[in-house]
């Protein structure tokens, strides 16, 4: 007599069929979903997001590697020319993220600074901080958050060599994306604010994408944009020219603002808000 097949898993629990390339779709749809559900429940519709490097370090660990190094330097005198000479590379690289590391403080103030106003006004979760969700920027962006007890928004990617969320998030806003269009999707959506601190290819990816959705009014809502430290960003990027080549309009130059310290972007970042968003 013929027995019976062990039922076959369903579809949904599938692990193999969902980690195909058939199921793509599917997991693409889970990737805006389960975010949507996560901030829905805790009542997050405005959101300030801060751009900025990875690579960027907390000043007193700056100084604490830097002093380090150069101990190792002067005492060991017999050191071979080769391993001295990439030691002094390394020193002048510490001294380097001691230098950019006035950024990670600044990021941390302006966002105790915003999360601290925004607690004040009495509207729920408004203007909630959201970063990368890694170290650099992104972790002093969420500490200063975390430090002004309100909440902090950590999106995460999924990357070859892993970047795991800093410890400053708030437990239930902390997400995973593989897909990094979703990732940035949810940047956006939400965003009534974006901060760009200094930063390397993707902080400069982030930056050009939110301005061609400003500018092609792909994004229908009021975006503040503001660009830290203009010193930097003018050497970086020559957005003058661009106007003078008739490769943006020169009405383009006002789609973002420059500030130069935590008070200045906070400042300007609160009468666009007020102006905006706040009735």
């Amino acid at each position: 007599m013929l027995q019976h097949l062990d039922k076959a898993p369903k579809a949904y629990q599938n692990k193999e069929f969902l980690k195909s390339p058939f199921a793509r779709p599917i997991r693409l749809l889970t990737e805006y979903i389960e975010p949507f559900v996560r901030l829905t429940n805790n009542k997050v519709k405005d959101t300030i997001v801060f751009f900025g490097s990875a690579r960027i370090k907390e000043s007193s660990n700056a100084k604490k590697e830097l002093k380090q190094l150069e101990k190792k330097y002067k005492y060991s005198p017999n050191l071979d020319n080769k391993i001295k000479a990439k030691l002094i590379d390394k020193i002048e690289s510490a001294k380097k993220d001691l230098e950019f590391s006035k950024y990670y403080d600044d990021a941390y103030k302006l966002s105790y600074l915003l999360t601290d106003w925004s607690k004040k006004l009495g509207k729920g979760n408004k203007f909630v901080i959201c970063s990368g969700g890694g170290p650099g920027i992104m972790e002093a962006a969420n500490k200063g958050a975390c430090k002004a007890k309100g909440l902090s928004i950590g999106f995460n990617i999924s990357l070859p060599f892993e970047q795991y969320p800093n410890a400053y998030i708030t437990p239930d806003l902390n997400f995973e994306f593989h897909y990094f269009f979703m990732r940035k999707f949810w940047f956006a959506y939400l965003a009534k604010a974006i901060v760009i601190m200094p930063g390397g290819f993707g902080t400069l990816d982030e930056l050009m994408e939110v301005l061609t959705l400003v500018q092609t009014n792909k994004l229908k809502k009021k975006m503040a944009i503001i660009i830290y430290d203009e010193k930097f960003w003018r050497k970086i990027i020559n957005f003058e020219m661009l106007a003078e080549y008739n490769m943006i309009s020169k009405d383009d130059l006002n789609l973002f603002s420059y500030a130069n310290t935590p008070e200045e972007a906070f400042e300007i970042l609160k009468k666009e808000l007020r102006k905006n968003y706040i009735k």
